[in-house]
């Protein structure tokens, strides 16, 4: 075997490893059988519909990345997002400035995140506990905002949700713009490396002079603020807010992220993975509408998702160990 060969073979095997190969795979097998079942499928309306659905979810996900992979989690979004899009329809009904209605939207997402963080930094809260916490609390003090009557939120809100540039939908757009920009961040720059330093061993990154509880509080807001943006481009996208909006999201979200291949224990995961993991998740809740299964059976499906890629996750982590 020559030694171009070797290196290719070595190289197949490096992409073959790595989780954003296996989900692509999966996404390239499931695009090809939908092309085959459905006639509507592979329309422009259809797939660029696919692509708004996966945009809040890889949005939201790409900060939640972040707070996993700083050793963390952050179940509140799914409440979040329901509050911060009924705090942006109030904030712009009472001032009729649509403008202090985002900036109300995106500060009320903002707040949650600092909410959790101080909980886990300066209380000493186990993650899960806290955002399970704020969980409740968010959704709580949404329907309280609103007696549980949707708010009704238009304009530049719109935009967000279902705006459109050169016919592609505005949340997409923004989709794939963040995550460049995340993926600069976690691979390019200081805090990015102390989020990964963080996760991988919180003590060590002490001793190495890392204020994690820094980079915890800086995950943690960054989480809530883009749940904020996901809330402010559903309310858009419907032209009201609701206190239910966003309702189990952060099963989906979740999803994505641990498809995408970042470790719950930490220290590891990849921003391509997330809008992979995110594609595909939408990809398959369009594959049960276009086929006419139980919207029930997608449930299941995102459970069974998170269970395998979680064990999957263990498996190669005992095969390291």
């Amino acid at each position: 075997m020559t030694v171009e060969a070797q290196s290719i073979k070595k190289l197949l095997k490096t992409l073959l490893a790595r989780r954003e190969t296996s989900v692509a795979i999966i996404l390239l097998l499931v695009v090809i059988l939908m092309s085959f079942a459905s006639e509507y499928f592979f329309t422009q309306r259809n797939l660029l519909n696919i692509g708004r659905q996966a945009s809040v979810v890889a949005i939201v996900a790409l900060g939640q990345t972040l707070v996993i992979i700083a050793r963390g989690i952050d179940l509140s979004v799914g409440s979040v997002i329901g509050l911060s899009a009924v705090t942006g329809a109030i904030v712009a009904q009472t001032t009729g400035s649509q403008v202090l209605g985002i900036g109300g939207a995106l500060g009320a997402g903002l707040a949650a995140g600092l909410f959790n963080a101080v909980l886990y930094t300066r209380f000493h809260i186990n993650p899960f506990i806290a955002t399970l916490g704020t969980l409740s609390i968010a959704r709580g003090l949404a329907l309280l905002m609103t007696g549980g009557i949707p708010v009704s939120f238009n304009g530049w809100a719109s935009w967000f949700g279902a705006g459109r540039i050169a016919d592609v939908p505005v949340s997409l757009v923004m989709m794939f713009l963040l995550a460049v920009l995340f993926f600069f961040l976690a691979t390019r720059t200081r805090a990015g490396r102390n989020i990964y330093a963080t996760g991988d061993n919180p003590t060590a990154a002490r001793l190495a002079g890392i204020d994690v509880d820094r980079t915890r509080v800086l995950v943690f807001a960054v989480s809530g603020l883009l749940a904020g943006l996901g809330g402010l481009i559903l309310a858009g996208n419907l032209n009201s807010a609701s206190p239910d909006l966003g309702r189990g999201y952060e099963l989906d979200v979740i999803a994505a992220v641990i498809l995408g291949g970042t470790a719950l224990s930490g220290g590891r995961g990849s921003i391509p993975g997330v809008i992979l993991g995110a594609l595909l998740m939408a990809l398959l809740g369009n594959a049960f509408v276009l086929l006419g299964i139980s919207s029930h059976w997608q449930v299941v499906t995102k459970g069974l998702v998170i269970v395998l890629a979680v064990g999957i996750d263990g498996i190669q982590r005992g095969r390291e160990d």
